[in-house]
């Protein structure tokens, strides 16, 4: 299996963990020039009135390109306490938020300096939770042209093309209401199925023989 390479995200969609879970090397960048709008500070939860974005503040850097492990968090508008409020209220009656909330309350009680410290610290808490071993590995310097490039096309706004990735179903708390909705943060995906969640990543896989190839 190839290498990939992907982007810091905080608590990223399921694509971004079928990823993690398909490629035998995963290098995740920490030299790319920090972009706004992106699964770098926000992800997406299922709220009992649909879709709810999560965003993490960072402050503003000295200068106008800055890689983005130097992005530092924001302590505005006590944030870490409306993060947690709110995956307490989309998913306290999940069935597996009970077995998982001691493992996530602390980060939003502990400040972290840096984005990208605290997004790799949440993803080796999903990774441990849901049993993924990823053979990750942080790059040194950026490098414009990787095969297998995800840094960019996993983003929350016109996402690009990824004929490997064909999202599964499973049951979500308010999809009676909503019907559902794909491709949420991989906490929706672990507090609604568990130990489950690697199979459900595997089955949102696509080989080549889905593809058609």
């Amino acid at each position: 299996m190839a290498a990939v390479y992907l982007s810091s995200a905080y608590l990223a969609p399921v694509q971004y963990y079928a990823k993690l879970l398909s490629f035998e090397t995963v290098y995740m960048e920490t030299a790319e020039n920090y972009l706004k709008q992106t699964y770098r500070n926000r992800c997406l939860i299922a709220g009992a009135n649909g879709i709810q974005v999560l965003t993490v503040p960072v402050e503003k850097p000295l200068k106008e390109k800055c890689p983005v492990r130097d992005i530092r968090i924001s302590d505005h508008g006590h944030w870490r306490h409306l993060h947690w409020q709110a995956l307490v209220s989309a998913y306290g009656l999940s069935p597996f938020f009970e077995y998982c909330q001691d493992d996530f309350a602390p980060f939003y009680a502990r400040k972290f300096d840096f984005l990208f410290d605290f997004n790799e610290a949440l993803r080796q808490t999903v990774c441990e939770l849901a049993d993924l071993r990823p053979d990750v590995r942080l790059t040194s310097h950026y490098e414009p042209s990787v095969p297998n490039d995800f840094r960019e096309s996993i983003r929350p706004k016109h996402p690009g093309a990824d004929t490997a990735f064909r999202p599964k179903p499973y049951r979500q708390v308010f999809d009676g209401k909503h019907g559902f909705l794909p491709n949420l943060s991989i906490v929706d995906l672990l507090f609604n199925t568990g130990m489950e969640t690697p199979t459900v990543l595997q089955q949102s896989v696509c080989s080549d023989r889905d593809r058609g190839g």
